[in-house]
Parts: structure tokens; C-alpha cells; sequence
């Protein structure tokens, strides 16, 4: 342990760069992911068509996508025999970032229409009083909804950086390129090298821990606004 509070203590380079690179990838992916999500959510939440039913349920079924299947499905498209084996994406970033983005886009689109559902059905005749259509209702509901919605991103956030399966499918793994603190405590855990695997599982935890108080606050900050 001593050897392992050192590492964070003297700023390792190796160690910094994995949690630097975890953090771009998940950061990047939470990025990707809300960009679809929240407009999804907010779409299925103020709208009503056949097959919208069917959308929800297959939403709330794929928050609980195995990552390893998402993570096959993904090696699939990108390998050199795949539809999108041209882009030379796998066993890079960015291959690490659609395997999260993947794994967050279901979990935020479903939280985001859990939640600006509810805000519909508070608001939905003074809208439509103000003439207010689904293109203008979207936007709104989106920026009323802004603080509960922070903590649907700090949830997408926490489950991305706390992703091994998929992202060591097809991000290989691979030392100062794709290498990120889950892969590489498996990986060093694996070795018998506990210092550095302890430094990145603590690291780890410490983020976790800060996505989840600033979640609370910000769930305390919504509360009191609307008290």
C-alpha cells in the first residue's frame, strides 16, 4: 500500500498517463452519448407515435447490455472484415469511445425520458397554450430538466469509467496507446505488479466517489431551487 501511495505521491508517468487517458475516453464518450440521448429521451418523453412503445422497451433493455456482447458487436464492425474495417478505428481511442458511448447512450436516453416525462405532464397544457410545439418543447423541457439531466450524465459518466469488458475487447489493451485504469488493474493484478494496480484502484475509487457527491449536490441544489 505504501509503495502504491508513493506512485500517486511522486505523480508516476505511467500512472498518469492511463488516468489521463481514461479520462479523455470517458469524458469523450459521455460527450457522444448525450448528444443522442437527451434529444432521444426528450423526444420519446413529449411525443407519441406507433412503435414508441416498443423504443422505451428496447431502451430500458439495453441499459443492461452485457458490455462484453456490445464489445463483440463493436469488434465485428470495426475489424478488417466489418462494414467499418476501412476506418482503422479497433484497438484505438476511438474504438474505446464507441464501445462506452454505446453502453451510455440507452442508460441516458431512458433516464432522460423517465425524467422530462415528468416535467411534461406538469407543463405540458401551458405549453401548448404558448403555441409551443415539439421543437420548441424539446429545448425547453431539456434546460428546465438541466439539473436532473446533470445527474443523468454523472451516471452515464461513473458506469463508463468503471467499463473493462468491452473496452478491453476492442481496445486491446495495448501499453501507452490504449491502455486505461480498468484494463490495466486486471492487467497488473494479473502480473503480481499490486503497487501500480492499487494506485490506479484507488485513483479509481476516488473518482467514483467525487462523480457520486457531486451527483448528491447537485440533486440538493435541484431540490432546493425548487422548494
Amino acid at each position: 500500500m505504501m509503495l502504491a501511495a508513493g506512485l500517486i505521491a511522486t505523480g508516476d508517468q505511467a500512472l498518469l498517463q492511463i488516468v489521463g487517458l481514461s479520462l479523455r475516453v470517458s469524458l469523450t464518450a459521455v460527450a457522444a452519448a448525450a448528444a443522442v440521448g437527451l434529444p432521444l429521451g426528450a423526444l420519446l418523453a413529449v411525443t407519441r407515435f406507433p412503435g414508441r412503445q416498443g423504443i422505451v422497451v428496447a431502451l430500458n433493455a439495453l441499459m443492461g447490455l452485457p458490455p462484453v456482447v456490445a464489445g463483440l458487436l463493436i469488434y465485428l464492425l470495426l475489424s478488417r472484415s466489418g462494414p467499418l474495417g476501412a476506418m482503422g478505428l479497433l484497438f484505438t481511442p476511438g474504438a474505446m469511445i464507441i464501445a462506452q458511448a454505446v453502453l451510455i447512450a440507452p442508460i441516458i436516453a431512458a433516464l432522460t425520458r423517465q425524467t422530462l416525462e415528468m416535467l411534461w405532464e406538469e407543463y405540458a397544457e401551458q405549453l401548448r397554450s404558448f403555441g409551443a410545439g415539439v421543437g420548441r418543447a424539446v429545448p425547453t423541457l431539456l434546460w428546465d430538466g438541466r439539473f436532473a439531466l446533470l445527474t443523468v450524465l454523472l451516471a452515464g459518466f461513473g458506469r463508463a469509467s468503471a467499463e473493462v469488458g468491452a473496452v478491453m475487447i476492442v481496445g486491446g489493451n495495448i501499453e501507452g496507446f490504449t491502455r486505461v485504469m480498468t484494463t490495466a488493474i486486471a492487467l497488473e493484478t494479473s502480473k503480481g505488479d499490486l503497487p501500480l494496480a492499487l494506485a490506479l484502484g484507488v485513483i479509481l475509487m476516488a473518482i467514483v466517489l467525487a462523480v457520486n457527491a457531486l451527483a448528491q449536490a447537485v440533486r440538493d441544489l435541484a431540490d432546493w431551487r425548487g422548494a
